[in-house]
């Protein structure tokens, strides 16, 4: 079913931490009124889930209540299988927007490719619908999300305005400052930084081992265009990424530097 001229935009909303968590009750809130809301979310937290799809198992979709949204479900899927089942099953026609987060901690650098917030949006992508993940830079329950809340809906009411490229991805994070520090937005690249990362062994009650993974935040890239320097410098960074991992210029090359291979 196509959007007429008189329809409200139709915004998806999806997350990674549950659909319970503060963080996507705070991302509806914000953008209340902005469109008709329908809400497809994990049943339980799903964080680190990546693109990860549910295959052999059954999927379940539980109408629930909240507050701002037209409809809610809870699905207990992966943040992919949500938005498949949204546009597969839940909604009448594609939406015009799909939200992603407020995710609770930090998705920028490479963390970017084990996000489920991520995913979820990149997901939305693929199937033609315009898609922003947003994270704020704390992991914290009781994290103050009023700066996040107001970039949201700025950055939401200039893209129902727009006329929207279809496979669009923006991945937004918001410094966990308060709203007065915060100094504005910064469109990025991505940055090379990583978590160095280390396997503790253990060993449970029963004397068997076990390993916990722990590591250190990274920032390899001195660059000053990166996200992890905006978010560094009290800005909110905005990263457009892309399903399309091609590398075109080693591409190019390999076609001239292998083209006797052929």
């Amino acid at each position: 079913m196509k959007k007429t001229s008189k329809e409200k935009p139709l915004i998806l909303i999806t997350n990674d931490d549950g659909v319970t968590a503060p963080g996507i009750l705070n991302l509806v809130e914000a953008v209340k009124g902005l469109g008709k809301i329908v809400v497809v979310a994990p049943d339980k937290p799903q964080s680190g889930m990546g693109h990860a799809i549910t295959i052999g198992s059954l999927l379940r979709l539980h109408k629930i209540t909240i507050a701002g949204a037209d409809e809610a479900y809870a699905c207990t899927g992966t943040p992919v299988d949500c938005v498949k089942l949204a546009v597969d099953k839940v909604l009448k026609r594609k939406p015009d927007l799909c939200l992603s987060g407020i995710n609770h901690g930090a998705n920028h650098s490479i963390n970017v490719i084990y996000s489920g917030t991520m995913s979820a949006a990149v997901e939305a992508a693929i199937e033609s619908i315009p898609s922003v993940g947003f994270s704020l830079l704390d992991f914290s329950i009781d994290a103050n999300f009023t700066g996040a809340k107001k970039y949201a809906r700025t950055i939401v009411e200039k893209l129902i305005k727009s006329k929207l490229d279809k496979h669009l991805i923006l991945n937004v994070n918001i410094p966990a400052i308060p709203l007065n520090n915060i100094k504005g937005m910064k469109i990025c690249r991505q940055a090379y930084a990583k978590y160095v990362e280390d396997f503790v062994e253990r060993f449970d009650p029963h004397g068997k081992k076990y390993f916990w993974l722990t590591g250190d935040f990274v920032n390899f890239d001195k660059g000053k265009d990166t996200d992890v320097w905006a978010l560094n410098h009290n800005f909110v960074s905005i990263v457009p990424v892309q399903f399309d991992l091609t590398n075109y210029d080693l591409k190019n090359k390999l076609q001239k530097s292998w083209k006797n291979l052929f």
